[in-house]
């Protein structure tokens, strides 16, 4: 998986695994909290889901780990 993100915010505004598929952050969130579809990440060997967090400045997206709350999503591979 890598993100796009913005560098004045630090917010994800796009996640997928290009080619095959390229969503919208929002996108993202719409589908896990209607519950089609679960996104994780995967890297070093381990599973991260990823979900919705709701912040002071609206939803947002964050990996859930070993029943933590992290920022991974910012240190994915970015596309351009």
């Amino acid at each position: 998986m890598v993100a796009r993100y913005s560098r004045t915010h630090d917010s994800i505004t796009h996640l997928g695994n290009p080619p095959r598929w390229w969503w919208t952050a929002e996108q993202v969130i719409q589908s896990i909290e209607s519950r089609t579809n679960t996104f994780y990440t995967f890297v070093g060997g381990r599973r991260a889901n990823i979900g919705v967090v709701n912040g002071s400045n609206g939803k947002y997206l964050r990996t859930y780990a070993d029943q933590v709350w992290n920022d991974n999503l910012l240190a994915l591979p970015t596309a351009a």
